[in-house]
């Protein structure tokens, strides 16, 4: 399934892309409306810097706009397509979902976004690289 190495396990456990140990969130639950972004300055396993440039993560709004397409349209298949709902009600299932999974869309959003320019190295944390 998941396994360390791909990008796909960095993507949905918010570990470093680098190392694949250290947790990139400082804390574990997505809906703590105060902790939904802050990250660890580096990894705690290789010591890689997060913050690749000033304003990196900047780019992630762009990934999270295509995200929150997604869930949008599968809130719109399983609403409207599998349950045969209305119209109406199909455009409230969206908003709901999109509203309900904001935490979650912006993370993995910073995720892909991240591993994007980053490349696993199962070295780096004997190596201790940045």
């Amino acid at each position: 399934m998941l396994k360390k190495g791909s990008k796909l396990y960095s993507i949905l456990t918010g570990t470093c892309p680098k190392c694949h140990q250290g947790k990139m969130y400082r804390s574990k639950n997505a809906y703590n409306p105060t902790q939904t972004l802050k990250m660890h300055e580096n990894c705690s396993s290789c010591g890689f810097k997060y913050q690749i440039e000033p304003s990196f993560f900047y780019g992630a709004m762009y990934v999270s706009y295509a995200v929150g397409i997604a869930f949008a349209v599968a809130a719109f298949v399983i609403s409207y397509l599998f349950i045969g709902t209305t119209l109406k009600t199909s455009f409230f299932a969206i908003i709901g979902t999109l509203v309900l999974f904001m935490p979650v869309i912006m993370r993995v959003s910073r995720n892909i976004w991240i591993n994007m320019f980053v490349k696993y190295d199962p070295t780096a944390i004997k190596k201790g690289e940045a």
